[in-house]
């Protein structure tokens, strides 16, 4: 099935659509904030709540309703969810991204929701629900906080640079830290400062209005990264991989700053 057309008035309905279920979702997020959570470990791959659930259920229940034939890929999706290949097109969805600063009432958490049309990021929102931020990007379109046009930061170095990064949670061994460490450590004597906030999709939209001038991580998925990406590039910043090479929803790296220290960046990512 080929993907719609995208006249003015269909990417009106897009953008409108993308912006209510991210809002649905955070609403949720907000009324389960002050609660006491139902939470569960999932293996190697961090805490999920109630929260995360509910979100999710608002947010898809507004997209099938609006456009029944996308797909979906979500963090806490059934297989049966996920996009067939004759899909136009799929939301990709993390209800929650920051599920343990929300277990422990740390408002550094948001919903990241993407839209993906034939392989191609179309549209990103990012949203906390406690800060009240709306981040939002469509291709070719720019990047926005709460309506409000948004660009990366215009530092030159790494020296004056303040990064942000996050440490894998399904690769607990002393190996996989060590490495990580290795790289947190040799870029914090050349910084200004590193933070680990401990959501990757705040992390980006944090780079893309300029707060912090790079973050990488790696051990990603495309739910984590697939709307913060898209706010990077439209905000004037750079996405790669660890090598430098093209970004990839799925790829599971990222590498994103605001350009003018990624290849100093890129530089320190060997090895990791």
């Amino acid at each position: 099935m080929n993907a719609p057309k995208l006249s003015p008035k269909l990417l009106s309905q897009l953008r409108t659509t993308t912006l209510n279920a991210a809002h649905a979702a955070g609403a949720v997020l907000e009324k389960y904030f002050t609660r006491r959570l139902d939470i569960r470990e999932k293996p190697q791959a961090g805490l999920v709540t109630d929260a995360d659930m509910g979100a999710e259920k608002a947010a898809m229940k507004l997209l099938k309703k609006a456009y029944p034939d996308f797909g979906f890929l979500t963090e806490e999706s059934h297989p049966e969810d996920i996009t067939h290949p004759n899909t136009p097109g799929r939301w990709i969805l993390d209800p929650l991204d920051g599920t343990t600063n929300f277990v422990h009432r740390f408002p550094m958490f948001c919903v990241s929701l993407a839209l993906e049309l034939e392989g191609k990021i179309l549209m990103g929102v990012i949203y906390n629900p406690i800060l009240k931020d709306t981040y939002f990007a469509q291709k070719n379109a720019g990047a926005t906080l709460n309506g409000r046009k948004i660009q990366v930061s215009k530092t030159r170095s790494l020296s004056a640079s303040l990064l942000t990064t996050g440490f894998s949670t399904s690769q607990k061994n002393e190996k996989s830290i060590s490495d990580q460490l290795s790289v947190f450590r040799s870029l914090s004597l050349q910084t200004r400062g590193i933070r680990r906030p401990g959501s990757a999709a705040m992390d980006l939209a944090y780079t893309a209005r300029g707060v912090f001038d790079g973050f990488w991580e790696r051990k990603l998925s495309p739910w984590d990264v697939a709307a913060g990406y898209l706010l990077v590039e439209e905000a004037g910043g750079q996405v790669t991989d660890f090598s430098g090479g093209a970004f990839k929803v799925n790829g599971g790296q990222i590498t994103a700053s605001n350009g003018k220290i990624h290849k100093a960046l890129i530089k320190e990512m060997r090895g990791i």
